[in-house]
């Protein structure tokens, strides 16, 4: 056989990845603030786009789903300028409809989604009363969430010091009671006071505090400083801050210079350990997505209409200059600028479809974690949200990263619900990674000091009681997981705590 170089045709077919596809991918992932910036960006260097100005595009229960004046494109003056629409078209090789792509690309935005199917919510009243630190440049809900990341293993407990990290104020005391957060969450109060015993000890040291008293024991604990002494101290402060000396070496029966280094150690400490972050200013986090009960207790999913751009063409603009336009470049340039600004309309309003989307699949699989709480999340994967909708699962992964959904039990980034899964052993429905861990967490929390539960025992107990098919193993990696103890150091521990 003559070997040799020589020409073959072939025909095959291949993925292009043109520049404004991979735009389009782009834009799904970022969050509502770096896509607000980009549509600035825009904004800035194309000449036929402009802002949307408008009142309240939100529809109400009674009213059809699109309105009229929902529409980006106002009829009338759509038919004053046709003609000169048309005469455009033409000069530029064009349709008439690529030169109001706003019309298509925009009205879905005004809809929302419920599940099941048929109606869509009223005009959030109380869509913006979710407080909680904003990302950016190093803030203090970007450093709490890389430490919580660390200490905490389970998704569980991952929502949870989310719900803490939203009721933090600007001092970085935790302002709500840890029955509401553990209501709202749907579990128990030792739960949420077991996560913030782990997450109290971040940094700035003192953060997620209480009070001023817990904040300066955090510290003083930290320094291995927190003796009875000192702890009478802080619980008196109240008769520090009157300057009441004698009362208080009295209290705790120590002589002034004993109660004078104490109360330079306490004056050493930071009672603010929230300001060292942010500044004084503290920005809040928006959902971009709503999940809220309906009359028929239906689970309504809505768009934030407050933290979606909308573009329109300029066409008057076009029109005008267009007619001006004589020399090639001219025209090559308003065609590449309109290419680009009808590219951005339909671009947004599919990101904003996809949200939706993957949110209303998000509802429905997960219909016990809002009904009932973090022990009723179900496994869920990628795969499972991108088949039921028919999406790639990197598609869905781009959508869930950095966006947020506010539900009636908090303010979750859309990642947090995607678990993995236990099989069961009765054969029903599988079980959450997480549903598994927590029950593997409440029966180590509730053994007998005088009969410590193995590793085999619990999975004995999981199998038997809660039909969780778990091996001694995988009870192993999971207590790992969360931080707990062998049930040799387990013995020894409450063995001390007894005596």
């Amino acid at each position: 056989m003559a070997i040799g170089p020589r020409l073959d045709i072939r025909q095959s077919q291949t993925l292009a990845l043109t520049p404004q596809l991979m735009q389009s991918i782009k834009l799904l992932q970022l969050s509502h603030t770096e896509l607000s910036q980009f549509v600035e960006e825009e904004l800035m260097r194309n000449p036929l786009l402009e802002r949307e100005d408008g009142g309240d595009d939100r529809v109400s229960e009674d009213e059809p789903t699109l309105r009229a004046d929902d529409r980006a494109v106002d009829v009338s003056s759509r038919s004053d300028n046709m003609g000169s629409a048309v005469s455009v078209a033409q000069e530029m090789d064009t349709d008439v409809a690529n030169l109001y792509p706003e019309q298509v690309g925009q009205d879905s935005l005004s809809q929302s989604l419920s599940w099941p199917e048929g109606k869509h919510t009223s005009g959030g009243q109380d869509g913006g009363d979710f407080e909680q630190f904003a990302t950016g440049a190093k803030s203090l809900n970007d450093h709490l969430i890389e430490q919580i990341s660390l200490i905490l293993k389970h998704p569980g407990d991952m929502l949870i010091a989310s719900a803490l990290i939203e009721n933090l104020n600007e001092m970085g005391y935790v302002d709500a009671s840890l029955d509401q957060i553990a209501d709202q969450l749907g579990t128990e109060l030792g739960h949420v006071e077991a996560v913030l015993e782990a997450v109290q000890g971040c940094d700035p040291l003192g953060i997620f505090a209480r009070d001023l008293a817990e904040c300066l024991a955090i510290q003083l604990r930290e320094q291995d400083r927190l003796d009875p002494m000192m702890q009478m101290l802080l619980d008196n402060l109240d008769m520090l801050a009157a300057h009441k000396i004698t009362e208080l070496q009295k209290l705790l029966g120590t002589d002034a210079e004993d109660l004078g280094d104490m109360i330079g150690e306490i004056r050493r400490l930071d009672p603010r350990p929230g300001r060292a972050f942010e500044g004084g200013n503290v920005q809040a986090i928006v959902p971009d997505v709503y999940i809220r009960r309906g009359n028929n207790k239906e689970w309504l999913i809505e768009l934030n209409q407050d933290v979606l751009p909308k573009v329109l063409v300029n066409r008057t603009y076009l029109a005008s200059v267009s007619a001006s336009a004589k020399k090639g470049e001219d025209k090559t340039y308003l065609s590449e600028c309109l290419q680009t600004a009808n590219w951005l309309t339909k671009s947004l309003d599919q990101r904003a479809q996809t949200i939706l989307k993957v949110t209303k699949e998000i509802a429905r699989q997960q219909d016990g974690f809002l009904n009932h709480g973090v022990s009723h999340l179900k496994p869920m994967t990628l795969k499972m949200v991108a088949e039921e909708i028919e999406m790639h699962e990197s598609t869905i992964s781009r959508v869930t990263s950095n966006k947020y959904v506010s539900t009636p039990r908090g303010l979750f980034e859309l990642k947090y619900f995607f678990t993995s899964a236990i099989h069961s052993a009765s054969g029903n429905a599988d079980h959450s990674a997480e549903s598994v861990k927590y029950r593997i967490k409440q029966l180590i929390d509730a053994e007998d000091p005088k009969k410590i539960l193995s590793d085999d025992k619990i999975a004995a107990i999981l199998n038997k009681e809660q039909s969780m098919n778990v091996a001694r193993r995988t009870v192993a990696k999971y207590r790992e997981a969360m931080g707990l103890a062998s049930s040799v150091m387990r013995r020894r521990q409450k063995r001390e705590l007894v005596r």
